[in-house]
């Protein structure tokens, strides 16, 4: 049996490793402050970023639920895999061999032996190579009419990745198989299913499309009916969910839009994936769809994360705005029909949150046809101007109540009053609310308070929460934790967090604010960020009563057992690896709350005042030595240090003050006289040099 991963092996993925190339895969992250960067929390629900990435030290943390840790931690918690699964996949990424403790003569993992997702991951890859080796055969000429037909040349289906799978019991099954993967793997990746003579292809005699996820890796697929005797009747299938694919959390076209949609802050969502297609070859390149299921709450966390804006930092923007360079403002445009199934949609998107709707659009065009239809009948601008004219999703789902009525009589007036108030009810945002109320008494012909004493009653009998979406927002607000009756809060990691930190936030016995604990703070977060800023000779004089604050003196003895001060030639990621390895589970939110803390220095982490790295630049700052300090942060650690050694001095003259004052006159009193002398004179030098530093 293959032992543990050796040491330095993890070692090499973590510098190889780039956090924010990781991170920003599935969050969008912005520059805030000393090399820091923030976004929308992927563990926890929330609407204003409190999710803290700081790459030159490989460590993240959220603010919110409280969650942190390394480059490994963030890849078992988005994963959901333990530390060994995460250090390989994370090696097959970045293309490290790993070798492994009693394995012999210490050779490379045996193929077939790497983690569980890895592998799994490895057959929807092999996989969808299959599928598009097939998409040129002759049996595979119903697949390509098909495509034609719909206007998609042979490129365009390269680049979709549109393949096809053969009509046989087990052609994928016996193809993965000869590749080395086993029976379980092919089920598990759910490329197959289990019959009473073996196990046989999932997908026969269908168009397929792969499923990927933003880093463009194959988690499942899509697959259409082509033929009449197909023992499947539904004409769309879908991978079932598996360790990899979540029916519920994927959208099919994110690796191919997701850019565009961080720099457009739109989002286009269709129902299929031939409609997906026809949007990009149209140039509406923000297009995805959800696939075999309705769009729902985890689908809007991933694109709210993604189109996010607090660019005016506290103030939450919601809505439609302006966005340089763009015809458009943000927006999530969802292309539904306008027939009845597609009104049945439109309400079912009421139950997403506020903020979320109210930049939700809705686009439907004349005769109720899809984005693909359209392009094929009226060609690419048709399909762009149906984008550029969507209308607001309330107004569109209030807009089609009301035209089901006769507003001409009294009855029919009453009739739409009596169908829109339930739909203005459920409008969370108080704003909102009230200005659709307005809007739909006048279009009606009702009286206003006759039109909101409907809206109040069908909110008080749905119990609608009030929301105000446009609120201004505390930086790192913490929501409190919603629990299902009948669920346990400690299964999912986040909300066990946020259920922690509320107790702790709610308690008044134990409040620390002041100059002793700012100081004790500053000083830990530079020296966990900065190692190099701090003087070696005069932390040497600091021990354990040098500080006053219990979390910080056990830090400090966390990081004598982590052995000190690094050396300079050490590498940022082992620098922190070996500090909350030292300060083991409970202090790791600390340190990690430390890393990411800002700074009040000018400069960036760059230290020659330059701006701050770019994303995406190549290269790991973590991999690096521990960098340089720069004057100013040098001249704030000595400041720092200094303030703690001056408070230690002034706890010492003290505390043998008063023990003078207890001793008889003799040689003892005199000889703790001279002590005392002595320790003030030695605080006046310390602070003479302070004085000179700052002069300086």
């Amino acid at each position: 049996m293959v032992g543990m991963i050796k040491k330095e092996d993890v070692e090499k993925v973590r510098a190889a490793a780039d956090l924010y190339d990781i991170v920003s895969a599935t969050v969008t992250l912005k520059p805030s402050g000393t090399g820091t960067y923030v976004g929308l929390c992927p563990f926890h629900d929330e609407k204003t970023g409190s999710f803290n990435v700081r790459p030159s030290l490989g460590v993240w943390h959220c603010f919110g639920c409280g969650l942190g840790g390394d480059v490994f931690k963030y890849v078992e918690q988005s994963e959901n895999i333990d530390f060994r699964e995460a250090v390989e996949l994370l090696a097959d990424k970045y293309h490290i061999e790993l070798h492994y403790e009693n394995s012999g003569n210490a050779a490379s993992r045996p193929d077939g032996t790497g983690s569980k997702r890895t592998r799994l991951l490895e057959a929807c890859e092999e996989a969808q190579r299959f599928f598009v080796s097939q998409i040129l055969t002759q049996e595979a000429l119903p697949a390509r009419k098909l495509l034609g037909g719909r206007n998609f040349s042979q490129a365009d289906c390269e680049r979709f990745g549109c393949g096809y799978a053969p009509q046989g019991w087990d052609n994928l099954v016996r193809h993965l198989a000869s590749k080395g993967f086993t029976q379980k793997e092919i089920l598990d990746a759910g490329l197959a299913r289990q019959g009473q003579r073996g196990i046989y292809d999932y997908f026969r005699g269908r168009v397929t499309w792969p499923i990927r996820d933003s880093t463009g890796r194959t988690l499942g697929f899509g697959a259409r009916k082509l033929y009449e005797d197909d023992q499947i009747a539904a004409k769309y299938i879908n991978t079932p969910d598996t360790q990899l694919y979540r029916k519920t959390q994927v959208l099919y076209g994110i690796d191919l839009a997701k850019s565009a949609i961080v720099k457009k802050r739109q989002v286009v969502i269709v129902e299929g994936y031939t409609d997906v297609m026809a949007m990009h070859l149209a140039g509406i390149d923000t297009a995805i769809a959800t696939c075999g299921t309705a769009f729902g709450a985890e689908h809007a966390k991933i694109v709210r994360r993604l189109i996010a804006d607090d660019s005016l930092g506290a103030v939450q923007l919601v809505g439609p705005l302006k966005v340089k360079d763009q015809p458009l403002s943000s927006r999530i445009v969802f292309t539904f029909d306008g027939d009845a199934a597609g009104q049945k949609a439109a309400l079912h998107a009421f139950g997403l949150d506020s903020a979320f709707l109210s930049q939700t659009f809705v686009a439907v065009a004349d005769d109720n046809l899809d984005p693909c239809d359209l392009r094929i009948e009226r060609g690419n601008e048709a399909v762009r101007s149906l984008i550029a004219h969507a209308k607001p999703l309330y107004d569109f789902v209030i807009d089609a109540a009301i035209a089901r009525f006769d507003l001409t009589y009294t009855p029919g007036q009453v009739g739409a009053m009596k169908a829109v108030a339930p739909l203005v009810a459920q409008i969370r945002d108080r704003s909102l609310w009230d200005a659709y109320a307005r809007k739909a008494a006048g279009r009606i012909g009702v009286d206003l308070e006759v039109m909101r004493r409907e809206v109040m009653t069908a909110r008080r009998q749905m119990h609608v929460r009030d929301e105000d979406a446009y609120a201004a927002k505390r930086r790192f607000q913490n929501e409190a934790p919603r629990v299902e009756p009948g669920t346990n809060p400690y299964a999912n990691p986040a909300a066990r967090k946020a259920l922690e930190r509320q107790d702790a936030k709610e308690q008044a016995y134990f409040k620390i604010d002041d100059a002793v604990f700012i100081a004790e703070q500053q000083f830990m977060a530079t020296l966990i960020q900065v190692p190099r800023a701090i003087d070696r000779t005069m932390f040497s004089q600091l021990t354990l009563d040098h500080f006053m604050s219990p979390v910080f003196r056990t830090l400090f003895q966390a990081i004598a057992a982590a052995g000190g001060l690094p050396s300079d030639d050490t590498p940022q990621g082992l620098w922190m690896h070996n500090l909350t390895k030292a300060g083991g589970p409970m202090l790791n939110q600390v340190i990690n709350e430390l890393a990411v803390m800002p700074l009040p220095l000018p400069g960036d982490d760059t230290g020659n005042g330059a701006q701050p790295p770019q994303p995406n630049v190549p290269g790991n700052a973590a991999a690096v030595q521990l960098r340089p300090a720069t004057k100013e942060e040098q001249r704030y650690a000595s400041e720092l240090l200094t303030r703690l050694l001056d408070m230690g001095f002034m706890r010492q003259i003290g505390l043998a003050k008063r023990r003078m004052a207890q001793l008889p006159d003799g040689e003892e009193k005199i000889a703790l006289l001279g002590q005392i002398t002595r320790m003030e004179t030695a605080r006046k030098d310390l602070q003479a040099q302070v004085y000179g530093n700052t002069v300086g």
